[in-house]
This record gives C-alpha cells, sequence and structure tokens, in this order.
C-alpha cells in the first residue's frame, strides 16, 4: 500500500515537536514536506495552518500535520477551510480514532504536552 503523502506546518511553539515528528516519520519511510517554521523565533501560526490547510483541499498532499504552543489556535484556523477536518490530538490512539470516526485530514499536535519528553510544561514555573 502506497503511503500517503504528507505536509506539516509549524509555528514557534511546536517547532522541537515538528523536528521530532519529521525525523520519526522520514525515519519510516514517508515523504514529508516540511513547511516550516525552523525555529524557535516568533512567527505567526495562521501561516503556516492556511498553507498546510490550502495544500490537503488542493489534493496536493493526503494530509497534513500542524503542531504549535496549544494545537488548538492550528485546529481552528485550518477548520476555517471547507474540506478540511482538523483535531487536535494528544496521543497515538485518538490519532487513529479520529482519523477512523471523523475521517480527519489534518491532524494537529500540542508542543507543549506533546513534547519529545511527552511531560506537560507549566508555563507558570
Amino acid at each position: 500500500m502506497e503511503k500517503p503523502s504528507l505536509i506539516i506546518g509549524t509555528d514557534h511553539g511546536g517547532f522541537e515537536l515538528k523536528e521530532a515528528v519529521v525525523a520519526h516519520l522520514k525515519s519510516n519511510g514517508y515523504e514529508v514536506e516540511d513547511i516550516g517554521c525552523y525555529s524557535t523565533e516568533s512567527v505567526d501560526y495562521p501561516d503556516y495552518a492556511n498553507r498546510v490547510a490550502s495544500a490537503v483541499v488542493s489534493g496536493e498532499k493526503d494530509l497534513g500535520i500542524l503542531c504549535c504552543t496549544t494545537g488548538i489556535g492550528m485546529s481552528v484556523a485550518a477548520n476555517r477551510f471547507p474540506g478540511i477536518q482538523a483535531a487536535v490530538v494528544t496521543d497515538a490512539d485518538l490519532a487513529a480514532k479520529t482519523r477512523v470516526h471523523n475521517n480527519t485530514n489534518v491532524l494537529c499536535l500540542a508542543g507543549r504536552w506533546n513534547h519529545v519528553d511527552h511531560s506537560y510544561h507549566d508555563p507558570t514555573g
């Protein structure tokens, strides 16, 4: 079975997570178009959500992945596009269930909770 074409984007809050996701996917044989961002320098998340959602809606890519601090902003921005079903998930089980039951085509991940070390990072200290 052919693997789906993927596009991934992030803002600064999800940068580290995006890097880990891209590395994981590539090591498992997926081709992933990484549209950035490429550092923790502040950027506007809707710019990346719009690019990923547009690529999926147009059929250029099969599925999209978006990362930001909470995943919520990316989900809201992507869901503005007719034909996009974006969902914030925090683990592999939820990701699988929303893909099967909700036909989601954009996965939204939270850099704060889905961090490489999988722990919650309290912003208040």
